[in-house]
């Protein structure tokens, strides 16, 4: 049992479900998770480009769930395991570094959201990678 791949796919889990919240309750969401008063005003006049986005966002959190509790054996083997969570790894490690200069320039964001969201993608990356490590003969 791979611990680390197996919280990974949680982090994943959980954060693609805190993604349908806001889909689910509107704008409140938007701007408690800090997606940007954009798409908070957008929920709020009932327009479609966050929900289109958002889903999107769920799809592939929940793809990258999938993959990483599929390598913990919780779940059939997906095709490309290596390919696959080496990219997922990676992805997270890069949004997890890059969101930190993000701090000073926000781009609609706040500071505190990129460092708090930087910080979570970050130590998911650490996980996946960890748990990558330990599985990596058997994928």
């Amino acid at each position: 049992m791979n611990v680390y791949l197996i919280v990974s796919g949680i982090f994943s889990a959980i954060a693609a479900l805190i993604h349908v919240g806001c889909i689910y309750f509107g704008a409140s969401w938007y701007r408690f998770f800090g997606a940007g008063e954009q798409m908070a005003i957008w929920a709020e006049q009932e327009n479609i480009k966050p929900t289109i986005i958002t889903s999107g966002i769920v799809l592939v959190l929940s793809i990258w769930s999938m993959y990483a509790f599929s390598a913990a054996g919780f779940l059939a083997k997906l095709p490309l395991m290596k390919l696959g969570l080496s990219i997922i790894t990676l992805v997270y490690l890069m949004r997890g570094i890059g969101g930190f200069f993000l701090m000073n320039n926000p781009m609609g964001r706040s500071a505190k959201f990129w460092f708090w969201s930087s910080l979570i993608c970050l130590v998911v990356g650490l996980f996946h990678l960890f748990g990558l490590k330990q599985e990596w003969i058997n994928l």
